[in-house]
């Protein structure tokens, strides 16, 4: 198990397989951004998977970003999705050198095997490939996510995307240096 893993770009035709990931897990903590500082909070509860409106939410984000130029990457074991990140197709930041980590989710049973790192990388590669010198972050603010994107070297960012804050303001606002 997990030494198949195969990737590859994904296509519009893909956003339908997306009902496929185990977004679930468990948290116990959470972060909080208090005057510039990130702030733990004890969690402790249990977030489920997708339900039908936020699998349908994923799938039009999904598509929205590929058909406006976005890019999208998968890892499949034995033919089941695993994982996926989507590169947002928007240049961010006043230099217009960032390009957003739009969607990026590994299905539980994955976890902390490699995939969600070669899921950056392809995206890194991707974005640099474009011309983006960053990749910026809007991450839930669970301990899994943050601990991911800052093993991924990311760090917080003093420039907050105003559109992505006023979208998810309690996301933590990451950049990541390509």
């Amino acid at each position: 198990m997990f030494n198949d893993i195969n990737y590859r770009k994904l296509e519009m035709i893909d956003a339908e397989r997306l009902v496929e990931i185990d977004r679930s897990e468990t948290i116990e903590l959470i972060y909080e951004m208090q005057n510039g500082v990130i702030a733990e909070i004890k969690a402790g509860h249990e977030c489920p998977n997708w339900d039908v409106n936020q699998v349908n939410e994923m799938k039009e984000r999904f598509k929205y970003e590929l058909r406006n130029g976005g890019k999208a990457f998968g890892a499949f074991d034995e033919g089941l999705l695993v994982g996926f990140a989507v590169l947002g197709h928007k240049f961010r930041g006043k230099d217009k050198k960032q390009l957003q980590v739009d969607l990026m989710y590994v299905s539980r049973a994955y976890r902390r095997k490699g995939i969600g790192t070669r899921l950056m990388e392809q995206l890194s590669f991707e974005a640099k490939s474009l011309g983006a010198d960053y990749l910026y972050i809007s991450s839930t603010e669970t301990q899994s996510a943050v601990g991911f994107y800052r093993s991924a070297g990311s760090h917080i960012t003093e420039e907050v995307d105003e559109e992505l804050f006023e979208l998810e303001p309690k996301d933590i606002h990451m950049l990541k240096k390509l």
